[in-house]
């Protein structure tokens, strides 16, 4: 009785499919480059699972299609119940093992081992999962059947099958499109502009005149955003980086538009350009054009170290293009930030190369994650190339960027492609945790580009095409901080990454797409050559900002 209802359910949930979906759910447990809890490791298995079994029983559809013989369950060499055993105790031997593997990832980035991660706690939420994959795909299977049956008496059985499939598939985009997606986006942008809009209470306006956002700066402080009002807010002061440096400091300048501050991209531009003039940002020795995150958020790390570097001579200024997060503002309103970027920067550049050369500040880029990408895309070579600015420092950039893409696949052959090596270094150098960027022989050029990556990090080495081929730099030698246990599968090893985009600043800071100061220094040394400094000083100021991270 029991093996006949198991033989209808089988027959039922193909057999070839569920083969494959238990190989997808072991490969899914398997380490990647973020760690993952058991929730998400449930999530993600429970997805691998639905993978694999719709790509056994679309093989199976395919070999039935194709008019080749198809195998009586019942009459199998090997009896079906012993290919379910098999597929439980794999699956329960790579359960096991699970906690081991994240474990691995962990200790890469200085973490304490996990809790065991449950294995009753992850089948289960991989058995929900599938079960609500296979609710919709049987959903949408009724409705494609539905729509065939009724075209069949009027086209070819084959064309009714064709319509049907394309008007399933525009039916189930424009409900997750036209519905889920854009609720779901309403409700974000909603949450994220009230967010900008809130004044922290303990963030108090400027009294100085001098600064942005004070009494008669160009830019009020409700126009700053949240965003800008924490950047402009938590500054060093000069007699902070003179107590560290034991050296002069003025205060640094910073200038922010928000987003509420004017109406257009290029209205926000030209009023960050005139509170720019305003301060007296020309007049510092350098100054720092940069492209913020797709939430308007100017990462700390990335500015307070060249700020200590200078002595506070230094000016930077930001526009905000948007509130919500960058991988959100990537999918949504692409072309916003780099709208943005280069109207600030033709702005900036402007006015600047107008000045005289020895009596201007040397004139930088700076952007993290989606901001470096849209900081990439503020200029044109041929915009430039008759009076360049001096260089540019761009953390982790997002897979799609043009000028990271085109460096990494021309790199010198033999250096691996997540620290990679682009001609004689003479423009753009890579650098890590470890700083790389005295590897490359040849002296600087007229320009100095640095991009700083971590090997862990999803949002810079994210592959479409992990899908069906192993990402390069999966190949040969490892980062640092990536797992040896990691290995490549079809399918499966995208939708880890994908999980991983997710929890990519989840990561302890140094590791993921969490940046860490001490790893800026060097590459800000490089890029801005800052008078002055001794590799014991250096090592001072790195050791000063780990001093001054959060505990734990």
């Amino acid at each position: 009785m029991v093996f006949r209802w198991a033989a209808r359910t089988i027959d039922a949930f193909s057999l070839t499919g569920l083969a494959l979906a238990t190989l997808f759910f072991c490969a899914s447990l398997s380490p990647s480059l973020i760690p993952r809890d058991g929730i998400t490791q449930g999530v993600l298995s429970g997805l691998s699972f639905s993978a694999g079994y719709g790509v056994g029983v679309a093989l199976r559809a395919l070999w039935t299609y194709m008019g080749l013989p198809v195998a009586d369950i019942r009459r199998l060499a090997v009896p079906y119940w012993a290919i379910i055993l098999a597929c439980i105790a794999a699956a329960v031997i790579f359960l096991v093992q699970a906690s081991g593997w994240q474990d691995s990832i962990r200790v890469l980035m200085g973490m304490q081992p996990a809790d065991k991660i449950g294995p009753i706690q992850v089948a289960a939420i991989a058995l929900v999962t599938f079960a609500i994959v296979i609710l919709i795909a049987r959903l949408l299977a009724r409705i494609f059947r539905g729509i065939a049956s009724r075209l069949r008496p009027y086209v070819p059985r084959r064309v009714a099958g064709v319509v049907g499939l394309a008007v399933t598939a525009l039916l189930f985009w424009s409900v997750v499109d036209g519905v889920l997606l854009r609720f779901a986006l309403r409700v974000m942008d909603s949450s994220y502009r009230e967010v900008d809009q809130i004044v922290d209470a303990d963030v108090k306006p400027p009294a100085n005149p001098q600064k942005t956002g004070g009494p008669t700066s160009l830019i009020g402080w409700q126009g700053l955003g949240k965003m800008g009002r924490d950047y402009i807010a938590s500054a060093p002061t000069g007699s902070e980086i003179a107590n560290q440096t034991h050296q002069d400091a003025k205060e640094p300048i910073r200038v922010y538009a928000g987003l509420n501050s004017a109406r257009t991209v290029e209205e926000r531009a030209k009023l960050a350009l005139d509170e720019l003039v305003r301060v007296g940002g020309f007049e510092r020795s350098a100054l720092i054009i940069i492209t913020p995150t797709g939430t308007g958020w100017v990462d700390p790390a990335g500015i307070d170290p060249v700020e200590y570097l200078h002595h506070g001579d230094i000016a930077s200024v930001a526009i905000q293009y948007s509130y919500l997060p960058s991988w959100l503002s990537l999918l949504v309103e692409p072309g916003y930030g780099s709208e943005a970027s280069r109207a600030l920067f033709a702005q900036i550049y402007g006015y600047w190369k107008q000045l005289p050369k020895d009596k201007r500040p040397k004139l930088y880029l700076y952007g993290l994650s989606l901001g470096a990408m849209n900081s990439d895309l503020s200029s044109d070579l041929y915009d430039v190339v008759g009076d360049p600015y001096q260089g540019a420092l761009w953390a982790g950039p997002p897979f799609p960027s043009r000028t990271w893409n085109t460096a990494t696949a021309s790199r010198v052959a033999g250096s691996p492609a997540w620290l990679p090596r682009f001609r004689d270094g003479s423009i753009i150098r890579f650098t890590n945790q470890h700083n790389a960027l005295g590897l490359d022989g040849a002296p600087w050029g007229p320009i100095r580009i640095v991009y700083l990556q971590y090997a862990s990090d999803p949002i810079v080495f994210f592959d479409p095409y992990s899908a069906f081929r192993q990402p390069a730099w999966m190949k040969g030698e490892r980062g640092p901080d990536v797992s040896p246990r990691f290995r490549w599968f079809p399918i499966v090893t995208l939708l880890q990454l994908t999980v991983d985009i997710g929890l990519g600043t989840t990561a302890p800071m140094g590791h993921g797409h969490v940046y860490a100061p001490e790893h800026y220094i060097d590459a800000w040394v490089a890029v801005s050559q800052p008078p002055g400094w001794t590799a014991e000083k250096i090592d001072a100021l790195k050791a000063y900002f780990v001093s001054q991270r959060p505990a734990g």
